[in-house]
């Protein structure tokens, strides 16, 4: 009677993939900790408390801070884990990701601080709950920018470019909403659109003309396992970054407008994906199109545009951005601009799709559709100047308005809509162009590389298990017959 056993003996041998760390590499820390010093610093100057009534309901109360914390754990767990796709980037993902915000947090704190106190003509400003709801509006916008650049940016570059941009966003959005007076409540136009257009204007500045095209640019199902944790926290907590700061009625209407869109979104993305993959379910789509819904929403969030709008919006979105994952990315990766994560497909697409609504929906807003004079809550630029007869007629006099207004029509507060796509789309494009290059100066480490792109293992330490071979030896034997037959197979875990 023979007897068979089968053994499988699994070896595992370190890969030589050590790489030597450049002196440049030490500056990353050199810039943060002067930066953080400087913070710290400035900070001491020019801040305090603004406690109000402690912890009420209202803008610097509880309800705010409810919201507050969804937008917070959007920054640092849905962007963080969304990126984690690429199979040997995942600590950069996390963990640049983790840096990067908590350092935009410090820096545009004190950026808007002083954008605001210039306004007022005051020296010095105040924090409070919505400071910080401010502050992590700041921080999406360069996280979005280093979904263009990730696996391709150094750390010091990194932080080059969240110092740049953080001026540049600020300054924009005072522009679109304190002269231009464009409405945003989702920050659609001023976070999306700017994110991701900053982003592809300094990937495509440190790509040059060079194609970037490496194997380690691709994912494993483990890491897209773990780039779904990042969807589902975005899905989940989209309505609070959209409807944080309306007021009143307004706040309801943009949770449940984003509530139907981000839904919309996702059901549009399964049915295109499942069409243009011919039955098959693409993870990229479901990962980063199911989203565009609360992107393309954003806009108008919390404007009078009804349920099935709202829904229409979404579809339209998911739609948009699925096909853009599809046809568009690869196409713009070969001949024009290198996307790691598609942010133009997740953010700018969708982003303009949301301006275009906004212009639509100010152009044909009435006081009939607003209730009245509620309407100048979301476009206080409409209300009527104040010696003219139309301001009279309105007994507006104990109102928020009594200084009255700009006295735009409808068209041309639309008008105002499109033109704040217009010089948001100027703005990120030019700083961009200008913040990759400052990037490219040779004092900053550089990757340069393809090899050490999308890798973790130039940056962090990494377990035994990172980079490994294994070898798998098969020992079979025969009772009475000593036969051995050794099969070797070495493949890479990755």
């Amino acid at each position: 009677m023979e007897e068979r056993r089968q053994t499988i003996e699994y070896k595992f041998l370190r890969q030589n993939t050590h790489h030597p760390v450049p002196k440049k590499r030490f500056t990353f820390a050199i810039y943060l900790g002067l930066f953080h010093l400087a913070f710290m610093v400035l900070m001491g100057f020019f801040t305090k408390y603004n406690l109000g009534d402690g912890v009420s309901a209202g803008k610097n109360g509880s309800n705010l801070y409810a919201m507050f914390m969804d937008v917070h754990s959007m920054m640092f767990i849905g962007f963080g884990f969304l990126m984690t796709f690429l199979k040997r980037y995942g600590y950069g993902a996390v963990g640049l990701n983790f840096i990067i915000a908590a350092y935009v947090l410090e820096w545009s704190i004190l950026i808007r601080g002083w954008l605001e106190a210039g306004i007022h003509g005051e020296s010095d400003f105040t924090l409070d709950v919505k400071s910080l709801l401010v502050a992590d509006f700041c921080a999406a916008a360069v996280l979005i920018s280093f979904g263009a650049v990730i696996g391709k940016a150094s750390l010091s570059q990194l932080i080059i470019m969240a110092t740049f941009e953080v001026v540049i966003q600020g300054v924009n959005e005072l522009i679109g909403l304190h002269y231009l007076k464009a409405y945003d409540v989702g920050e659609s136009i001023y976070v999306h659109i700017f994110g991701a257009y900053f982003g592809l204007a300094v990937s495509k500045v440190l790509q040059g003309t060079k194609e970037i095209e490496s194997t380690k640019e691709s994912s494993h199902y483990h890491s897209d396992l773990f780039a779904m944790i990042g969807t589902i926290f975005l899905f989940l907590y989209w309505p609070s970054f959209n409807s944080a700061v309306a007021v009143d009625e307004g706040q309801t209407r943009a949770i449940v407008n984003t509530f139907l869109a981000i839904t919309a979104s996702c059901i549009s993305t399964f049915i295109i994906s499942l069409l243009v993959g011919k039955g098959r379910l693409n993870m990229v789509h479901i990962q980063n199109a199911t989203l565009a819904g609360g992107v393309a929403v954003g806009a108008v969030a919390d404007m009078q545009i009804e349920p099935f709008g709202a829904m229409i919006i979404g579809t339209v979105a998911g739609i948009l951005s699925t096909l853009g994952f599809q046809f568009l990315t690869p196409r713009l990766n070969e001949s024009f601009v290198h996307d790691t994560c598609g942010v133009n497909n997740l953010h700018g697409m969708p982003g303009l799709l949301s301006g275009i609504a906004s212009a639509i929906v100010a152009a044909t807003a009435t006081r009939d559709k607003y209730n009245g004079n509620r309407l100048y809550t979301f476009y206080p630029s409409r209300v009527p100047s104040l010696n003219s007869t139309e301001f009279a007629n309105l007994s507006l006099d104990a109102t928020d308005f009594a200084n009255g207004g700009l006295g735009r029509t409808a068209v041309m507060q639309g008008g105002y809509q499109l033109a704040a796509i217009g010089v948001t789309l100027a703005m990120a494009i030019i700083g961009g162009i200008i913040t990759g290059y400052i990037m490219k100066l040779p004092i900053i480490e550089q990757i340069e590389d393809i090899e050490e792109m999308f890798d973790d293992e130039p940056n962090w330490l990494t377990p035994e298990d990172y980079s490994l071979k294994l070898t798998e030896v098969r020992v079979q034997s025969r009772e009475g017959d000593e036969e051995m037959q050794e099969k070797r197979m070495l493949s890479t875990s990755t």
